[in-house]
């Protein structure tokens, strides 16, 4: 409500030069990227081919005024607030839209708002030298004479579809829809490599689990953080598709373009069904890891168990002979303690006495031990 109260004050004159933050979709974007120009291409078109390029927002308003059953298709890059304000009022965008396209951080989703329809769409692409995915924000507005689309990273190149298009007049005479189908369609087309490079990642994780490689867990996690994001952007496509496809009779829609949206629905659903299968795959190699690292920490208990038996057996074979070498300590210490009063020392069998009773206590100690296998 915070933010819808912002658009109507900047609609009501406020000062149009505060700049929101922006709202990258990238979690991993931490520097402003290099500054473009907001608007990147301002078009009009009439019967599938480019006819006039205005030099302003507004210039692009008038003239499609100016020419009745014409298209504009304007191209925004990270455009200021108040820019997406003042294009609202000359197209008449709905609040709630605007508001969308303003904060960002959507979820991919298609409202419409009386003639006019907003979409939001998540493109993705794979960075091989990072091995990640980053994520971009796509807003789309699609009135009865016009295309806005509002790009809030690199992604996807909509410079490309543009030239599609204009290479296609074809298509680019049934107005608004097809450029809708063309944007939805280098979209879904754009996953394809980020789908190659997961299923290279994980590819490599699998070999990093069975090498035993400590780190795999980390990078586990982290992709599995990337596949849950990827999930979230591709899920909602299919049904989104589906939804134009059935209103297809109200909205104008021919039979060539219904069938080139069920080819973009085909592809998404591919695309929804292989995420999926990468999220169940990190979830079992997850468990196989950590059914690894347990058998792991088992076996090193193992080792250390059979190191401590031995150890104690040790142990013990040295607790016994210490206590046969201390019998006849004993016997000697106690008969070598010159008292004058003591019997023995003047017994003529006396020596012969110690030295048997040394034998037979060592010779009973070793018996007792060998019997309780300390020895």
């Amino acid at each position: 409500m915070r933010n819808m109260a912002r658009v109507r004050s900047l609609r009501r004159g406020a000062d149009v030069r505060e700049e929101p933050p922006e709202h990258s979709m990238d979690p991993r974007a931490t520097e402003e990227p290099p500054y473009r120009p907001t608007v990147i291409d301002n078009a009009i078109y009439r019967d599938g081919e480019r006819v006039d390029n205005p030099g302003s927002l507004a210039d692009a308003f008038e003239r499609l005024k100016e020419m009745p059953g014409s298209m504009a298709w304007i191209g925004l890059y990270r455009p200021k607030e108040w820019e997406l304000v003042k294009l609202g009022e000359e197209f008449e965008l709905h609040e709630l839209a605007l508001e969308d396209a303003i904060v960002g951080s959507q979820r991919p989703k298609s409202d419409r708002y009386g003639d006019t329809l907003f979409v939001v769409l998540r493109a993705a692409r794979y960075l091989d030298d990072v091995e990640e995915v980053a994520f971009g924000e796509l807003h789309v507005f699609v009135g009865p004479d016009f295309v806005i689309t509002v790009r809030h990273a690199e992604a996807p190149d909509l410079q490309g579809v543009r030239r599609r298009m204009e290479s296609d007049p074809e298509l680019l005479r049934q107005g608004p829809q097809a450029v809708l189908y063309a944007i939805l369609d280098t979209v879904v087309d754009g996953y394809a490599p980020v789908v190659a490079g997961l299923q290279k990642d994980i590819e490599e994780i699998e070999v990093q689990v069975f090498s035993g490689d400590p780190s795999v867990s980390r990078r586990v996690y982290e992709l599995s953080g990337e596949v849950i994001e990827f999930q979230r952007a591709t899920a909602p496509l299919v049904g989104m598709i589906h939804g134009f496809i059935a209103g297809a009779p109200k909205y104008g829609l021919n039979d060539e373009l219904q069938s080139y949206l069920r080819d973009v629905a085909d592809h998404a659903i591919t695309v929804s069904e292989r995420v999926s299968s990468f999220r169940q795959m990190l979830q079992n190699i997850l468990v196989v890891n950590s059914t690894l690292v347990t058998q792991a920490q088992n076996a090193e208990m193992a080792r250390m168990t059979e190191a401590s038996i031995r150890q104690g057996e040790e142990v013990k074979k040295i607790s016994a002979w210490a206590a046969i070498l201390f019998a006849p300590t004993l016997v000697g210490t106690i008969y070598g303690m010159n008292f004058d009063f003591m019997p023995e020392t003047h017994w003529a069998l006396g020596y012969p006495f110690a030295i048997v009773l040394m034998a037979a206590v060592c010779l009973v100690l070793y018996m007792v031990f060998k019997r309780r296998d300390w020895l």
